[in-house]
């Protein structure tokens, strides 16, 4: 197995038990968040994810990455300020198709649920 699957299957089987206030469903590839408890301000922002962030990797990348706090490809920590870094990196592509105000709406989101994943 190589060190990336090791570390993948080690993050995902920590992934739910460690963080219960942010609900994941789905496994593998179709992993995602229920937001179902998302506040009202925050519905727009996951419309906006699910639909064009899933464009260049799945949402199993974005799930891992926030309820481990480690970047599922790079291994480094994920926090708000890698949530932040991220959003610029994905304004700076322009497969992309995201405006600064979706950009920042999801950023806003990954913060929220780095928080929720932290209770």
């Amino acid at each position: 197995m190589t060190r990336f699957m090791m570390f993948l299957l080690a993050a995902l089987l920590m992934a739910e038990p460690c963080h219960a206030a942010l609900k994941v469903v789905g496994k593998g590839e179709s992993m995602t968040f229920d937001p179902s408890g998302f506040p009202p301000r925050m519905k727009s922002s996951w419309e906006i994810m699910k639909t064009k962030c899933v464009m260049c990797h799945s949402m199993e990348r974005t799930v891992v990455s926030i309820t481990t706090g480690i970047a599922s490809v790079s291994g480094q920590p994920f926090d708000h300020n890698a949530a932040r870094a991220y959003g610029f990196k994905m304004m700076r592509k322009p497969e992309s198709n995201m405006s600064r105000q979706e950009i920042k709406a999801v950023v806003d989101l990954m913060n929220y649920m780095l928080d929720e994943a932290a209770r």
